[in-house]
């Protein structure tokens, strides 16, 4: 089923929750995470794979990052080929100095945003539904 294209609904439904806990960016060097972790996400560069996961996941697993972040996700189903909706909610962060690393899923858009902010970036992210 294909997700909802029209800007102005997608904003007005995308209905930000914060996931529980904190998440990190790491990298390992080759194409597979080291045993035993499950990242939310995982992105394959040149220079080697890089691990959305848990700080408590890496943290255990002793891997280095610079980037603590709370997940926020656009609950609205919107369509791969939508045309607006990061520009909208990255543009609004922006506005607010708020740094956002937006991944999108099949289903859902999830947005990272620095840990210390995310009170901040759902008051924003919310302003920006109605």
């Amino acid at each position: 089923m294909a997700g909802e294209r029209d800007l102005d609904r997608l904003l007005r439904g995308m209905a930000p929750r914060r996931a529980p806990g904190t998440y990190v960016f790491a990298t390992v060097p080759g194409d597979g995470a080291p045993g035993g972790l499950t990242p939310f996400a995982t992105v394959r560069e040149d220079e080697g794979l890089t691990l959305v996961l848990h700080r408590q996941q890496a943290d255990a697993a002793g891997l280095a990052y610079d980037f603590v972040a709370v997940r926020i996700t656009l609950l609205v189903r919107s369509d791969l080929a939508a045309v607006g909706l990061t520009a909208a909610v990255s543009t609004a962060l922006a506005d607010v100095g708020i740094s956002c690393n937006v991944l999108a899923g099949y289903h859902h858009d999830h947005l990272f945003v620095p840990a210390g902010e995310a009170d901040r970036a759902l008051a924003v992210l919310e302003g920006l539904t109605s």
